[in-house]
Order: structure tokens, then C-alpha cells, then sequence
């Protein structure tokens, strides 16, 4: 980032216009000057790295943040301060190739047209420390012209490990795979910019290499206010955004190189994709070629005979695409699109196809389960099996010695199931039925299951304040507090959602989905709480339109 200016940034939640305007102005010049390793403490300090700069870009704040810079990294190696979690970080310590607020890397090939682009090769890799509240982030920046003096009117941020109750501005409204790797796609603006982000769903991503076209590209699919191939790539950078902590955070190696070429159009269209080898969990496609020059196809998805929710389900480097997984005796459309360096062509013509069946007639109704293992917090179930076709079990679960409220707790594909995230001392109630594509088999009969009594002095409450809401979604901070006289080493905390809502996330790690029931488990670094002592984790949810309710209903146990 420019030693001469603050960083202009993607507010995760709010931005005040005070901040855009210290984003936007000159503060002072730090020179950068080459080196094969420094320490930067200055707050705007920057150091050239061979084709690289190295920046500390410590503009929300005062307190002390230094990195220690290798011939192509860094490390943090002090972090002074707090970001608040309900608004923007603080800093942004990054390694770049390319202009930005007109502090150019050296020899750089940026900013250069997009048409003209082959490929933008990347690589990186990190290392992150064991806590703290932080994104790594990978940054691609778009410009409608070569002004590379102030803010830019595109970022493509690329989320590789978000720890902590954080999230990108602006809400989901896509998903996409790209570089191998499945994202949550937002996008927002912050005020100053538009900003795009790709949320990596899985845990954590140590290194990747990749095309940043590929990103650019998908970029522009997601509408006209993005971008397109008369823009410019102003820069692309790669480092961290912490609120909290930070010491270890590293890029342990970056790299990034633009060639020219690719095709000079977009491609041609692809014929409309033809289905064969249908079976009740997947099918082939084939379709005529584009003309021109081909990069990839992008083969989308919708569920329902007359759906126009398309999603990305893949990318394929010739005319066929075998999708899996699908559901049987479901009907899915299929649609593909051509794509090069120039962009995307228009998208073939959309054909339906209606998987097969499975099962020619319901299975038999499973035994009644029988329980062993109980605990204060689980039990293990298991019953004997039904009989003709079995895709899988049911598991229902109803709270109270005689209550009907069933829900369904699991879905095991085998005669047994282990619940855990019990309450002590309480009494569940189970049944269990088979399913395959023909139908759902009549329930088991019932078994009722006590868990036995908690142990010590440990004891822990789940309680959530709302971060952000919106007409129809939320995310909520959930804070989990031991309340017993002696340290608990695990927890299990639990929200349960109002009819009509639906989670679509939460963080540090993936929650388990029970019916309405949202638990989040500890992990290795935050299970351990002393008396009185709390923790945090994130989630999200949707609701019906125009309604304000939020969850009221909450648990945790602890061990």
C-alpha cells in the first residue's frame, strides 16, 4: 500500500465517512527503500521487496503494529490495539504487485487492461497463530482508467481464513467455484467502491495458486457496476486484516506475474448441453463447442422444472460435464457458458433433466432403537434394520418424558446414531424411520433415554446480541459464559432459530444443524474458560421478509 496515504478499505460492517476521507489523503512520505528483510514499525511504512512492495498500512489506529519482512513475506511481529468486531480493522499489512495510491511495485507490469491479459499468475502461502480475530485476505483492484492516485472503483477481496465473528460487507448473493475451491459470493459497496468477496467455505487455506483472472472474471458476471474488459488491474495484494491479535500472522511466500494475450473477443456460445447416462444420482452432459478461443466452460445449475435459480456447479476444459450427487426422482436444469481473457460468451440453451428413482416401493418400518452410552450430554442409538430398499434413517428427537414435538435430529445412512449436545439429567424421547426415493417408511416405536447428572462445579449460559440485521436476516454475536465455580474445558453452545428462519452460517468452524437447533462446539483454543470468563461466536440466518424476530431460545452445557 502507498507509504503516503491510509488504505482505502471494505468496511466488514460499517464505515463512517471519516475514515474514507483519511483513506483518500496524503498523510505523509515514507520512502520505500529496497531490502531483503526489515523490521517496519512507522505506521505507513513500506519496504521494496525484489518485484514487490511490502507495506505495515496501519491507518485505523495509533497504537503500535510491526512486521518483519523477508525477501517475499512477512510476519507480524506487534500488534498494539483493538479493532471493534462490529466495524472496520484497523490495518491492512500486505505485500503488493502494481500501483497503488501511485506507490508503484518495481518494473511493474500494472495497471494494464484486462483485455489484453493471458493469464495473472498468483501463489501464495500462509501461516496463522492460534487465536485471534482476523481475516487473510487477497486483494484484486479494478479501475475504469491508469489513475492509480487514489481509491479504485473495484476490489475483489478473496477470503483464504476468516477467524472470529467477522464477515464481509454487504450480504451473499451467489456462490462460485473457482481454483478448485467452493465460495460464498457478497458483494456491497462501502461508500467509496464496490466490493466483491469470495468467502472460502471450507476451514482454512494454507497456500493456493491460481489464476486472478479467473476471480476477475467471475467477478464480472455478478453485474455491470463491476467492471469489464476496458478496465484496468491496478494492483493485486495479499496479506491480513486483524482486529484482534495478530502476532504470527505470516505470508510465508507471494508471487504474481501478468502475460499477455488470450482470446481478443469473447468466445462464441456453446451448444445447448445434452443429458445422457441418467442415473438417480447423476448425469453427463455434452454440448457443441464455442467458436473462437476457449479457457474453460462454466456449467450452472438450477433445481426445478421451471427454476431460474442458477448456481456454478463446475468448470470443465472441454464440451462435457458429469454432475454427481443429485437427488433422486428430481428434475435440475442445466445451462453453459464459454470463457476467456476477453470474458464470457452468452449461455447455451437450458436443458432439463429428471433423475431416476430408486427404491420401487417404501422400506419396512426399522425397530424401536435401543440406547447405551448415556451420558450427561449423549447417548448412542441403534435399532434393527428395515427391510427392502434403504437410502437411509431419520432420527427424531422430542425433549420431556411425554412430549410429540419431534424434530429431526440426524440422517445416518447405517442402524445406529450418536446425539450429543444433551442436557444433563433430562429425558429425549426417539424414533426413527427409513427413506428411500419412493417414500418415507412408518415410524419406530418410541424410546425414552435420561441423561444422567453433570459432574463438579462447572456450568456455562449461551446468550446473542444482534450485530446487524436486516429485512430478512441477521447475524448474531453469541457469547458463551462459564457460570460455575471451577474452569470447563469444553462447551456446547446452542441457539434454536424461529420457524421460517435458516441458518446459512457461522464461525469460527461450521456449526452442527439439528433441525432448528444451531450448536457450535469448542474448540481446541477457546473450550478452556475460568469461572466467570466468556467466549464469542458468530452465525447468520435468514427470515421471512419485513419480520424482526431473532432467536430466544438458547442452551449450553460444559465439561
Amino acid at each position: 500500500m502507498h507509504a503516503t496515504t491510509s488504505r482505502k478499505h471494505r468496511l466488514t460492517t460499517i464505515v463512517s465517512a471519516a475514515l474514507l476521507t483519511v483513506a483518500a489523503t496524503a498523510v505523509s512520505l515514507l520512502a520505500a527503500q529496497p531490502a531483503q528483510a526489515a523490521v517496519i514499525c512507522e505506521q505507513y511504512g513500506t519496504v521494496v521487496a525484489g518485484n514487490y512492495v511490502i507495506q505495515n498500512n496501519r491507518w485505523g489506529t495509533t497504537a503500535t503494529q510491526c512486521i518483519n519482512t523477508t525477501s517475499n513475506g512477512f510476519s507480524i511481529t506487534q500488534q498494539d490495539g483493538v479493532g471493534s468486531t462490529s466495524g472496520a480493522p484497523v490495518s491492512y499489512p500486505s505485500i503488493f504487485l502494481g500501483c497503488h495510491y501511485s506507490n508503484c511495485s518495481p518494473s511493474s507490469p500494472l495497471p494494464k487492461q484486462l483485455s489484453t491479459i493471458g493469464t495473472a499468475s498468483s501463489s501464495i502461502s500462509y501461516s496463522y497463530p492460534g487465536s485471534g480475530t482476523y481475516n487473510a485476505s487477497y486483494d484484486i483492484w479494478l479501475n475504469a482508467d491508469t489513475n492509480v492516485s487514489g481509491v479504485q472503483d473495484t476490489e475483489i477481496m478473496i477470503w483464504f481464513n476468516r477467524q472470529g465473528s467477522i464477515q464481509p460487507i454487504g450480504s451473499q448473493t451467489g456462490t462460485a467455484n473457482i481454483a478448485g475451491r467452493s465460495w460464498a459470493v457478497w458483494t456491497g459497496s462501502n461508500g467509496a467502491n464496490n466490493v466483491v468477496s469470495y468467502l472460502f467455505t471450507g476451514s482454512v487455506i494454507n497456500s493456493l495458486s491460481f489464476d486472478v483472472m479467473d476471480f476477475v472474471r467471475d467477478t464480472f458476471t455478478r453485474g455491470s457496476q463491476y467492471g469489464n474488459n476496458n478496465w484496468y488491474l491496478t494492483s493485486v495484494q495479499a496479506g491480513f486484516e486483524p482486529w484482534i491479535g495478530g502476532v504470527g500472522l505470516t505470508v510465508n511466500s507471494f508471487s504474481a506475474s501478468v502475460t499477455n494475450g488470450g482470446g481478443t473477443q469473447p468466445p462464441g456460445t456453446p451448444g445447448t448441453p445434452t443429458a445422457s447416462n441418467v442415473t438417480s444420482s447423476g448425469v453427463s452432459l455434452n454440448w457443441a463447442a464455442s467458436s473462437g478461443t476457449v479457457s474453460s466452460y462454466q456449467i450452472e445449475r438450477a433445481t426445478g422444472a421451471s427454476s431460474t435459480s442458477f448456481s456454478q456447479v463446475g468448470t470443465s476444459g472441454s464440451p462435457s460435464f458429469t454432475d454427481s450427487g443429485l437427488a433422486a426422482n428430481t428434475t435440475y436444469r442445466y445451462r453453459v457458458r464459454a470463457t476467456n481473457s476477453a470474458g464470457s460468451s452468452s449461455y447455451s440453451g437450458i436443458v432439463n433433466v429428471t433423475t431416476t428413482g430408486g427404491g420401487t416401493q417404501v422400506p419396512g418400518t426399522p425397530g424401536t432403537p435401543s440406547a447405551s452410552g448415556v451420558t450427561s450430554s449423549g447417548v448412542s442409538l441403534s435399532w434393527a434394520a428395515s427391510s427392502g430398499t434403504v437410502s437411509g434413517y431419520q432420527v427424531e428427537r422430542a425433549t420431556g418424558a411425554s412430549s410429540t414435538s419431534f424434530t429431526q435430529v440426524g440422517t445416518p445412512t447405517g442402524t445406529s446414531f450418536t446425539d450429543s449436545g444433551l442436557a444433563a439429567n433430562t429425558t429425549y424421547r426417539y424414533r426413527v424411520r427409513a427413506v428411500n426415493s419412493a417414500g418415507s417408511s412408518a415410524y419406530s416405536g418410541i424410546v425414552n433415554v435420561t441423561t444422567t447428572g453433570g459432574g463438579g462445579g462447572g456450568g456455562c449460559t449461551t446468550t446473542v446480541s444482534p450485530q446487524s440485521q436486516w429485512s430478512n436476516g441477521y447475524v448474531l454475536t453469541v457469547t458463551v459464559t462459564n457460570t460455575g465455580s471451577s474452569a470447563i474445558s469444553s462447551w456446547s453452545s446452542t441457539v434454536t432459530l424461529p420457524s421460517g428462519h435458516a441458518h446459512t452460517g457461522s464461525w469460527p468452524q461450521a456449526a452442527v444443524i439439528s433441525g432448528q437447533n444451531v450448536t457450535e462446539n469448542s474448540l481446541a483454543w477457546n473450550g478452556s474458560l475460568a469461572p466467570g470468563a466468556s467466549t464469542t461466536w458468530g452465525l447468520q440466518a435468514t427470515r421471512p421478509n419485513n419480520t424482526t424476530t431473532l432467536p430466544t431460545t438458547f442452551s449450553c452445557t460444559a465439561s
